[in-house]
């Protein structure tokens, strides 16, 4: 028979789940602590003393409780002092954040990215903003690890971008290389932009609470970020969710991945220039620009507008049949064609989707924003502390 967990794995378990209830939940006292975890009010002052004398949060009385009697301590997350570094890699941006814990943007860095630039030639820029960054941190603050998001098919047990189509990037290795210019030993951790950004929005977003999500993005291609029964769907190498490349049009337009047919050459970036006549254009303030046409009366741009968005509802139809999720957020690029096309989108959905799959999904837009994927990139670098907060070193 398989012994069962000691008292010191019980302990470090239990660590975990309240340091990770305030990350995600923010400023909770004690008695709301006992409620939630299912543990007496001993047990939750031990381990709260635990992990203020580790530097991870802070005790202290509420401002105003309104009530009579002794008010519960309140648990917050040390969120100046404990931080992770995030990286967003974009088609035509990079993004860097300090993210403390508890999920609070503490600095940012913004720079433009050339399409084409190399992983060698980004690591530095990325690091560079860290650099800067890194001038005003707490003599005491504690980097606990780094997280990257970036649009391409990335390895799960390394890392390395398999195949980024729309960065040109192949077998590239960011992660080893951001942490040879940072010159540090923290953790590295490298995830796709969908699958972070559906990562966040799911633990602090507008999907908190759903356990069943599909986060759609799109830059100059198109990926999904999957939550299924409340877990990350990302398949067995960590390549799952690559939805832009469902083929759709049996010998299609050529795709960036070298197949044909591909839904992002529907619904993507240059499709939808190509539709509008501004093949010339690129990148997302040229898609504003088409929106913005759409809507002042451009014909043109109406018709790539309803095209892109009748294609946009096949697709999500048919992964709502699949998938049959309570909520789809659409990010990046999708969120503006959402907002410009809802009408074609849900008029597709509802003539395709299946009933019984189609009668609780709603369809939103995230409640972060931009700052999903840097939220999730962070996320994963806190997954190392949040499993086993003592000893993350």
């Amino acid at each position: 028979m398989r012994a069962g967990p000691s008292q010191d794995e019980i302990r470090r378990q239990n660590l975990g789940a309240l340091l990770r209830y305030v990350h995600v939940h923010g400023a909770t006292t004690r008695a709301e602590l006992t409620t939630r975890l299912g543990l007496n009010r001993s047990t939750i002052g031990a381990l709260t003393a635990d992990l203020a004398g580790a530097g991870l949060v802070t005790e202290g009385t509420p401002k105003e409780t309104g009530r009579a009697g002794r008010p519960s301590l309140v648990v917050r997350p040390e969120s100046e002092r404990v931080h992770a570094y995030a990286y967003s890699i974009e088609v035509d941006r990079l993004r860097a954040a300090r993210i403390g814990l508890g999920g609070a943007v503490l600095d940012r860095r913004e720079l433009a990215r050339p399409r084409g630039l190399t992983a060698a030639e980004a690591a530095p820029l990325l690091a560079g903003a860290v650099k800067e960054m890194q001038q005003t941190v707490p003599a005491d603050a504690v980097c606990v690890g780094a997280g990257v998001a970036v649009c391409g098919m990335v390895r799960r047990d390394d890392g390395l971008v398999r195949l980024g189509p729309t960065t040109g990037w192949v077998d590239e290795p960011i992660g080893s290389a951001l942490r040879a210019e940072l010159g540090c030993e923290v953790p590295v951790t490298v995830g796709n932009v969908a699958d972070v950004a559906a990562f966040a929005e799911h633990a602090r977003g507008a999907a908190a609470g759903c356990d069943n999500v599909i986060y759609l993005y799109g830059d100059v291609g198109v990926g999904a970020g999957i939550i299924a029964g409340g877990r990350r769907l990302t398949g067995h190498g960590g390549y799952g969710g690559e939805v832009g490349h469902m083929v759709v049009v049996r010998d299609g337009a050529p795709c960036e991945c070298g197949s044909r047919g591909c839904w992002e050459t529907q619904i993507g970036e240059y499709a939808l220039l190509r539709a509008a006549g501004r093949t010339d254009a690129r990148g997302r303030d040229a898609l504003l620009a088409v929106f913005d046409a759409a809507d002042r009366g451009d014909a043109r741009a109406q018709s790539a507008v309803r095209q892109a968005g009748d294609w946009l509802g096949f697709g999500v139809a048919n992964l709502v049949n699949i998938f049959n999720p309570e909520m789809i957020l659409f990010g990046g690029t999708m969120r503006d064609l959402y907002l410009a096309a809802a009408a074609q989108v849900r008029s597709r959905l509802n003539s395709i989707a299946l009933p019984a799959c189609l009668e609780h999904v709603r369809l939103r837009t995230p409640k972060l924003g931009d700052d999903a994927t840097l939220i999730g990139a962070a996320e994963l670098a806190f997954e190392r502390l949040l499993a086993d907060p003592l000893d993350a070193g």
